[in-house]
């Protein structure tokens, strides 16, 4: 056989391969997605709402679909959470035999840590953010309205406010990351603190609803993760050297 064809025959199993993880993955999800919106999707409802309805709060829907469509998208977000061992797990062993042996022992250090990190971002927001931005709305709007909330608006305020926390908290694997393959250097990133701390609140606010509260509730523990990833590239500089 020669080399073109065996090129080609590697390329189109790999596009095979591919395949096959793309299928495994959706018919996880699917099958998460009918579970969680047959069987659950309304006690997650309620579990949602209840917080807000115990300020005095009451939600609404103002459309014919809303309801159910936000059912839906609750639906398809929980699936996906709930399927995402076995997308990950797909995904490794998609890209597993590609990769030498300490790579892939750094490959799953880096997975639990990004995993840790991220679970970390979401339960702190939730519980140490999240109700502070709502109290803070509801006493500025107290005594001018009274606050009838959309379902839909409400679910995704939700959403856009607590899955950036979650993602910004993978700064510091992203500067190991990038550090390890000489995208950036400890020297750079420690002289760039200034102008770091500017992106990070330009960041936040496109990143989070549009009120200071928010913005300064992602920008501060952002920082502090860039200081964290300042640190984390000085010791993999270090490692470097030593290697």
């Amino acid at each position: 056989m020669s080399e073109d064809s065996e090129n080609r025959s590697s390329i189109l199993s790999h596009l095979l391969e591919l395949r096959r993880v793309i299928i495994v993955c959706a018919v996880a999800v699917s099958v998460a997605f009918c579970a969680i919106f047959g069987f659950l999707i309304d006690y997650f409802m309620r579990w949602i709402a209840e917080p807000i309805r115990a300020k005095g709060v009451e939600i609404i829907y103002t459309t014919v679909s809303e309801a159910l469509m936000t059912k839906f998208k609750v639906s398809f977000v929980l699936a996906v959470v709930v399927s995402s061992p076995v997308i990950v797990w797909q995904v490794w062993k998609f890209i597993k035999p590609g990769l030498y042996p300490s790579e892939r022992r750094w490959c799953r250090i880096l997975f639990f840590v990004a995993l840790l990190l991220f679970l970390v971002g979401v339960v702190f927001c939730y519980s140490a953010v999240y109700w502070l931005a709502v109290d803070f709305f509801l006493v500025q709007g107290s005594g001018l309205a009274t606050p009838l909330l959309s379902l839909d608006r409400y679910v995704g305020f939700l959403f856009s406010f607590i899955l950036p926390f979650g993602c910004a908290f993978q700064l510091p694997v992203a500067l190991y990351l990038t550090t390890r393959l000489g995208l950036t250097r400890y020297e750079t990133l420690a002289a760039t603190r200034r102008y770091v701390l500017l992106g990070i609140f330009i960041v936040a606010a496109i990143l989070t609803p549009p009120d200071v509260v928010s913005q300064i509730a992602l920008g501060v523990p952002l920082y502090a993760l860039y200081e964290v990833g300042i640190q984390v590239s000085r010791l993999t500089t270090n490692t470097k050297k030593e290697l």
